[in-house]
């Protein structure tokens, strides 16, 4: 996994508040059975709170979930409920190197993994999270554990995998290409 790592002060390996990070963050909302699709501000991906805030302020009727593709590294759900958010996260590794993983896995309850960060590409990736974050929404957890498992593809085609399979690939992608993605 290439990382946002510059090395910053105190030794982190973590990415610095003035890296840019590359990839997109978009609201999905299914409303009266019409998929919706919006850009979030680009702050979603360096910060989980900031994600699940954004997708609050939408109060849609129905189903809002975010989908997050960080540096098309990893991809992260977020779908915010009246308990908290639920989330999934593809690579779990990831919380080495990005901050928003590593909240991510914080708001699981679970340690960010204590891995070398020059040994990062030679280890597998693994998700983290409810693989059946979607399966109301027609995404059974078995196939979001085929797309997150397919380590060939970048966070981009599997979003893009996730949006087909749901039925609003048309509409993530007018998205992505108003944003220039």
């Amino acid at each position: 996994m290439a990382g946002a790592g510059a090395n910053v002060s105190g030794g982190s390996n973590k990415q610095d508040v003035n890296d840019e990070i590359e990839g997109f963050a978009v609201a999905v909302v299914r409303d009266e059975g019409a998929w919706k699709v919006s850009a979030l501000n680009t702050s979603a991906l360096r910060n989980l709170d900031d994600a699940e805030l954004q997708l609050r302020e939408l109060r849609a009727t129905g189903a809002v979930f975010g989908l997050l593709d960080v540096d098309d590294e990893f991809f992260i759900v977020v779908r915010p409920g009246p308990s908290g958010a639920q989330l999934l996260i593809s690579d779990a590794t990831a919380g080495v190197d990005y901050d928003v993983a590593a909240d991510a896995l914080d708001a699981m309850n679970i340690e960010v993994p204590d891995l070398d960060p020059d040994e990062l590409d030679d280890i597998d990736p693994w998700e983290e999270g409810d693989l059946g974050i979607l399966a109301d929404l027609g995404l059974p957890d078995a196939v979001m554990s085929i797309i997150v498992g397919d380590t060939d593809l970048y966070a981009d085609e599997q979003v893009g995998m996730i949006a087909a399979r749901l039925g609003f690939a048309d509409q993530l992608s007018k998205v992505l290409d108003s944003l220039g993605h």
